[in-house]
């Protein structure tokens, strides 16, 4: 099997604070970035136990550069870098036989949800597709499926694992901690959790004959809420949107890399609004 793993830090076993994912912290981010990094390690070599061979891995967390490259087996590939244009899932557009995704966190407004955030907490609010809720986690699953990429596992806090196997219940899930609201958690050690993920990625590959590939039904409607409304204002200004209230803009397409195009220059556009005038 080729697989594919995307990983986040938020979802990392330990995390409850921004400083300890904020790259500009000295102090606590090297220490996080190595639970990360040595969390991708784990699911690679479980990954690898189950069956898989040719692994990429696609550092998706803040600038995307956090991944530590000797934390990994010297014939792995990985995407890093900043302002990708498929952002988290860059690199899904070539064939695989399924797809992981580590460090991964509760979407923006849930409850007990650690660092919960959908992309990007200062633009984003919500997004739906076709009515539904979705979670970078859910988003991300369906770029994956739209190419016929099956999600295999996802790891992060209960809330989002959750989420995953409520949508996609051939997903294997690895709860790595319980949120105590949004800035605290009680965490599995990262030897604990890297040891959970590293026997669910050897199953998960064992078993994905049962994974099908999540998608949304065309045609396709993209709802977003906006945390504010300038950033409705911009958003607003490129072709396709339509605005639905103050803080709400809606884009309708026939493929689903269309809806994410669309969703990633909002974010993008949208965090402009963020600058004071």
């Amino acid at each position: 099997m080729r697989l594919y793993i995307s990983c986040d830090m938020e979802g990392t076993a330990g995390v409850c604070s921004w400083l300890q994912c904020d790259p500009s912290n000295t102090h606590e981010y090297p220490v996080y970035r190595r639970y990360m990094s040595q969390e991708v390690r784990a699911a690679i070599d479980g990954a690898r136990k189950g069956g898989a061979r040719e692994i990429v891995v696609n550092d998706s967390h803040w600038d995307m550069r956090n991944v530590l490259w000797n934390e990994l087996p010297a014939d792995v590939r990985l995407i890093s870098g900043g302002r990708k244009p498929l952002s988290m899932t860059q690199g899904l557009e070539t064939p695989f036989g399924g797809a992981m995704f580590t460090g991964y966190h509760a979407k923006g407004g849930d409850r007990n949800g650690v660092l919960a955030h959908t992309y990007t907490g200062d633009t984003i609010y919500n997004v739906r597709v076709n009515g539904v809720e979705c979670s970078e986690a859910l988003l991300n699953a369906a770029m994956a499926g739209y190419y016929g990429i099956p999600l295999l596992l996802v790891s992060g806090d209960r809330v989002i694992v959750e989420h995953v196997t409520a949508h996609m219940p051939w997903v294997t899930g690895v709860i790595v901690k319980e949120g105590i609201g949004h800035y605290a958690a009680d965490s599995m050690t990262p030897q604990a959790a890297c040891a959970a993920i590293r026997d669910a990625a050897a199953r998960a590959v064992k078993d994905a004959a049962n994974a099908k590939p999540f998608t949304f039904d065309p045609p396709l409607t993209l709802e977003i809420d906006t945390t504010r409304a300038e950033q409705a204002d911009f958003i607003e200004l490129m072709p396709g949107y339509h605005r639905t209230g103050g803080r709400s803009v809606r884009f309708d397409a026939r493929d689903y890399p269309e809806i994410f195009r669309a969703f990633t220059a909002a974010f993008r556009l949208g965090g402009a609004a963020n600058a004071r005038a």
